[in-house]
């Protein structure tokens, strides 16, 4: 996959997931992984980033966000858990 169709779809990904890729990505490029608390503390230091005045997603909303997701990447209902 080219570097601009990577980008196309870290795009179309809700922002927990781009932070979640942005971490790994982070953890990937360190001489050593990163432990398990410091991951914590980085997405604590995070979640202000997400901070928004709209309002949550509904149910419905953040079903067809996980289906959309889904067709995207070609995964099953149970290989996202």
């Amino acid at each position: 996959m080219l570097l601009q169709e990577v980008k196309e779809h870290v795009f179309k990904l809700p922002p927990s997931d781009r932070l979640a890729l942005v971490s790994a990505i982070i953890e990937s490029l360190q001489d050593r992984p990163v432990a398990r608390g410091d991951r914590s503390g980085a997405i604590q230091r995070m979640r202000g980033l997400l901070k928004t005045d709209q309002p949550a997603p509904t149910d419905e909303e953040v079903a067809a966000m996980l289906e959309a997701r889904r067709r995207l990447f070609g995964y099953d209902s149970l290989s996202f858990r």
